[in-house]
This record gives C-alpha cells, structure tokens and sequence, in this order.
C-alpha cells in the first residue's frame, strides 16, 4: 500500500451503557487503560504510520496524560475533541489525519481492544485494491426482525448477513466525500463504511474475528479482561528477623509484650513483611528491597502497616487488588492465637479487606532450628490479587 497510513481512533464517548463512574476508555483492563490496550495493538501494527485520538470534549490533556504517555505510545501524532456524535468525532480525526497527510485512513473503536496486527494488515491489503474495506465476520445465529411489542414478524437468510466489525480502511478523498455528503444531507450512519456505501461505491467485506468484541457492557468487560490474561494472580512471601534485647515486637501491627524484639531497619514486622513481598510477588513487583530499601533513612523505624498501604496503591495503579491472604508465623515465644483477631483486623484494614478474607496460623517449629532456639522468627504468607 502506497502512501501513508493514520488510524482514527474515535474515543469520545460516554460509555453509558457500561455503567462506570467515567467514560469507560478510561476503564482499567488488565492493568491499563480501556483506549491505551486498544492504542497498543496499534502501535504494534507495522503498517499504521501514526494515530489520531478522538476524546471527549476539553479532555485532551487528561486522555495524553492517563492513556499515551506513560506506556510510550510514539505512534499518537495528535489528541483532538469530538462531537456530539461517533460520526461528529470521526470527522474531527480525519480533519486532523489529513493535517499529518494521510493518504489511507484506518477507522477503529476504541472499545476493540482484542484486534490483532494481522487483521489491521489484511483489511488494509483489502483496501489497496478497492479503495474501501471493513472486518466483519458471518452472522451465525438465526437472525429476527423485530415488530411490534418484540414479536417476531421474519426471519433473515443469515447466508447472506455479515455482523461488522473495525478496523474500516478507506482511501482518504473518498472517506472526507462520504462524510461530507451526510453532514451536508444531515444523515448519520452506525458507521463509515454506512456512508460510503451511500455514496453508490462497494466495500470490500473481510473475514475478521470472534476474538474482536467490542467492549459496551459490564459483560464485555470481563470477558476481554479474561481472554487478555487470568483475572487472579496468586503470590508468596517469606520473612525472617534476629530476636534481640531492646527491640518492641510487632507483628501484623499489633505490639506484643515479651522479653526481645525483632531487628530490622523499619519496624521489623516480620507478618507484615511477608505479606507484602506475598502482594508484590503476584504482581510481578519485585519485593520489598526494591520498593522500601533499608540503606533509604527515610523507611528507619517505618510503621510496616503504612508501608503494606502503599503496595496496596502500588497494585491499584497497575490494575490490581488484594483478593485473600494467608499467614503463618513461625514464633517459639510468645503464643500468638490470643492476638489472631487483633491482628486480621490491622491487616485487613490496610489491605481493604473483610477480616473473613486473611487467615492467621502459627507453629513453634516443635524447638527446631533458629525459630526453637528463639534466635529469630519467620513468616510465610500466599496472597491472592485479582484485577481492578
């Protein structure tokens, strides 16, 4: 294909229908935005040359700040406000297409976050030798017209009945005709191949995929949070300090009275410890090293509770959530059970859980090793995270 490609991404939407507090481009799935997911299947696409976001209306800086910038998207050449309606929005993208010089235009839903690279290249060899073509993939359910009062009144010949996907791809000239024409005549088409066809020119139907859902409802959601990735993750931690003499003992927050306490650079939460290298391990976060070093001033003596609430903001900023903990201190000294329930509730209440939802057991080692000989205790700790 000759001249160069631009992707119109129109993502200027409210997302009503999917329920969420905001536009749901902006919905994490799997751990990043709605529109970055969809925006980075297009950067990996060869034959895309740069992209134009549509977002809503005084939104610019917030969807270059939330959904390109921090995932490197070098592709996006320009953010622009949309319309009232999809094809409002559309002509906005490709009035900013052809600023960049676009000679084919590459029409895709935000909201299609599961298209492949392939699909791009096949609609848009499609395209080189009509000048128009679309995904779309055959109708394989009996398809009802509708009457009155949702009774049926036919039943279509679905042999002929393609249900239509993006990407669209369209020569640039023959896109702006089409879009012009409708504004002009007021007509507003469900999508741009609709108004093309308008204009008496053929598009070219291109098998696309099943795996291209378009993500409308909460069901869509979690059915491409699924098919991206499992929807849980499942960690482990382990810890151990040195007991000495003139240290407090603290573990999972709550201070117990005995004889030494453990040493450490912050609190020495041994619990604690291990229940966010748990967190961090199912994340694929490194550890608590690496986020809380003990050469950092900053983390001597640190409450460990406090530290356990920011893994918990470090995993919602990457799409993940606390979903169950499991904890089993190794302690000679002194008896833990007493101060279980203390204990599930500090935890809990910094991991933003039920207490139902962390379970606490312990074992003296029976007097073996450095745990029997009460020259130190241990943790170990399984945690379990689900998306956001």
């Amino acid at each position: 294909m000759q001249g160069m490609v631009v992707a119109v991404v129109p993502a200027a939407g409210a997302g009503t229908r999917l329920g969420g507090a905001r536009p749901k481009q902006f919905l994490p799935l799997a751990g990043r935005p709605l529109l970055t997911r969809t925006l980075m299947v297009l950067e990996q696409t060869p034959q895309v040359h740069a992209v134009v976001v549509v977002c809503p209306p005084g939104g610019e800086d917030e969807t270059r700040r939330t959904c390109v910038e921090p995932y490197g998207l070098a592709k996006v050449a320009a953010v622009v406000p949309g319309g009232a309606q999809r094809q409002d929005s559309v002509a906005a993208g490709v009035a900013a297409a052809t600023k960049l010089g676009a000679k084919w235009l590459v029409v895709h839903d935000a909201a299609r976050p599961l298209a492949k690279p392939e699909l791009f290249a096949r609609v848009l060899a499609a395209a080189a030798h009509t000048g128009a073509a679309i995904a779309a993939v055959p109708a394989a359910d009996t398809i009802k017209q509708a009457g009155a009062d949702d009774l049926a009144e036919a039943t279509l010949d679905r042999s002929r009945l393609w249900l239509v996907q993006t990407p669209q791809v369209f020569e640039r000239g023959l896109l702006e005709r089409a879009l012009a024409q409708a504004a002009k005549d007021g007509y507003y088409a469900t999508d741009e191949a609709g108004l093309v066809e308008r204009l008496g020119e053929k598009v070219k139907l291109v098998m696309g995929s099943r795996d291209n859902i378009k993500v409308t409802t909460p069901e869509d959601l979690a059915l491409a949070q699924g098919m991206l990735g499992a929807a849980t993750r499942v960690g482990q931690g382990f810890d151990a300090h040195r007991l000495v003499q003139g240290r407090r003992l603290v573990l999972a927050g709550v201070e117990l009275t005995h004889s030494s306490g453990l040493l450490g650079h912050s609190d020495a939460d041994v619990a604690t410890h291990a229940v966010m290298d748990a967190l961090l391990a199912a994340a694929g976060l490194g550890d608590i090293g690496q986020m809380f070093p003990d050469s950092d001033p900053a983390f001597a003596g640190a409450d460990s509770l406090e530290l356990l609430t920011q893994v918990v903001q470090r995993l919602a900023r990457e799409g993940w959530r606390p979903a169950q903990v499991s904890l089993t201190l190794l302690a000679q000294r002194p008896k833990i059970s007493p101060h279980y329930p203390a204990m599930r509730a500090k935890l809990a209440s910094a991991l933003g859980l039920e207490p139902e939802a962390v379970n606490l057991a312990a074992s003296t080692t029976e007097g073996l090793g450095f745990v029997g000989r009460e020259e130190g205790m241990a943790a170990w700790a399984t945690a379990v995270i689900a998306r956001s």
